[in-house]
């Protein structure tokens, strides 16, 4: 601490006139677990169904496992493929909180702002 600073003197930060509600926080924590789950055990069920119908064929790279102890065999083919479905879930999710926000939200401009420049009416000289 300097001797010309005045850390003892700032003012507390200001609060904000708007907090997320508890419940709002609660829903998306269940989510950050939840979608990671629901597209592992889907890229399993995937895979499998892969393998017998044939829809598409797998490299033999993809095939390949690893071994961790009290979980069992984890093909890599099964990660490659919950990744994909936690990117399509997670932008589902984005592309449904974006809608939802759309409909509900406060109007962007309030009774005291004025309109955008590309709204108003130019004058020609």
């Amino acid at each position: 601490m300097g001797k010309y600073s005045r850390s003892y003197m700032r003012e507390p930060p200001l609060r904000k006139p708007w907090e997320v509600h508890p419940v709002w926080r609660g829903i998306g924590c269940v989510f950050l677990i939840l979608v990671p789950i629901l597209s592992y055990a889907g890229a399993v069920l995937l895979v499998r169904e892969n393998l017998r119908q044939r829809w598409v064929q797998i490299p033999a790279e993809l095939m390949g496992s690893i071994v961790v102890p009290n979980v069992g065999r984890i093909y890599y083919i099964d990660v490659a493929m919950a990744l994909i479905l936690m990117v399509v879930g997670f932008g589902l999710l984005i592309v449904l909180y974006a809608m939802v926000y759309s409909a509900v939200a406060p109007p962007y401009y309030g009774p005291l702002d004025a309109p955008p420049a590309s709204y108003r009416k130019r004058r020609r000289r």
